[in-house]
């Protein structure tokens, strides 16, 4: 049987409570004082659903959903694949001013290879959010990391038909089998890019089908479960789901969602990575690998227009 660590456990759904508390503030204009928890106004921590934070919300409507191009199925994924790699949207936006929107049915790596080869003395290049390794005999003829990255999605993704293979999967779980199989992709990447790629209309599987646990999320559900008893970390968090309520009500705490949309498996593993980052702080003495939050957070005022794929068909 599953048994919860309830002082840490709470800490999930007083994450869950007070960043959506700040989400709305920030929503409807006001300040995001003092509504919230000192530790989570201090430091950098993702919205409890994905599809709000910043790069998600440029992915979603200034590249997948912008009217100002048309790109067929296979190269709207291979340029959602492309942003997500370095996961900037000041990246993107230098790559494609300077060769456009790619195709995949003419893909040149060398050509945004050597832009980005100018860009990265002008600084990053790659978003720190992921740890992105470029680490492989097969590529180590190319002396950088993005040479590397779209040498391998040319070779392992393009050339042999994945993205053709994406689009005729019959579930999210074999689009994550197409590209976790490929060089530098692992798990958590895998996903995160599944995620990405279901966010259009390309495809379109239910985000509760199918979920898998970062380390990140790993590192949180080892501190809120004392045991699993033989279940995996990604039953944990479909465990989560089905008991959010009367957890939520057991230690209570409210939860405005978003609209009509409840938080999906993709939201409730990282909700798991960011109480791992406040139980740093609350409850120390759980230690697993990191000991502080790193990252502080900085108040970015810049109103986003929030939109949402029309197929969520959200009632806002």
């Amino acid at each position: 049987m599953i048994k919860v660590r309830e002082d840490a456990f709470r800490y999930y759904f007083f994450f869950m409570q007070e960043r959506m508390k700040l989400f709305w503030n920030k929503y409807s204009g006001e300040s995001i004082y003092p509504v919230t928890d000192d530790v989570i106004t201090q430091h950098r921590f993702t919205n409890v659903y994905r599809a709000t934070d910043r790069v998600s919300q440029y992915l979603i409507k200034d590249l997948i959903y912008s009217s100002e191009h048309d790109l067929d199925a296979e190269s709207l994924l291979l340029n959602v694949l492309i942003f997500k790699v370095f996961n900037r949207v000041d990246t993107w936006n230098k790559i494609i001013s300077k060769c456009g929107y790619f195709d995949a049915n003419n893909f040149n790596p060398s050509k945004a290879s050597k832009i980005l080869s100018q860009e990265i003395k002008e600084g990053p290049i790659f978003n720190a959010a992921y740890i992105m390794t470029a680490s492989s005999d097969k590529y180590r003829y190319l002396d950088r990391k993005h040479e590397r990255w779209l040498a391998m999605i040319d070779k392992e993704i393009i050339k042999p038909g994945v993205l053709r293979k994406i689009l005729g999967a019959n579930s999210m779980e074999e689009v994550y089998n197409l590209l976790y199989q490929c060089t530098f992709i692992g798990p958590f990447l895998a996903y995160q890019y599944t995620i990405d790629f279901n966010y259009s209309s390309a495809i379109d599987f239910d985000e509760n089908s199918f979920v898998m646990a970062g380390i990140g999320a790993q590192r949180g559900i080892k501190k809120c479960f004392i045991d699993l008893d033989g279940y995996s970390y990604e039953d944990a968090i479909r465990y989560t789901q089905e008991n959010i309520l009367s957890y939520r009500n057991r230690y209570g705490y409210e939860f405005r969602g978003l609209f009509n949309r409840d938080p999906t498996l993709i939201d409730l593993q990282n909700c798991f990575c960011e109480t791992d980052k406040i139980l740093r702080v609350r409850i120390p003495d759980l230690s697993e690998g990191n000991k502080r939050i790193k990252q502080k957070y900085k108040v970015d005022n810049s109103k986003i227009d929030f939109f949402f794929p029309p197929k969520w068909q959200l009632l806002k």
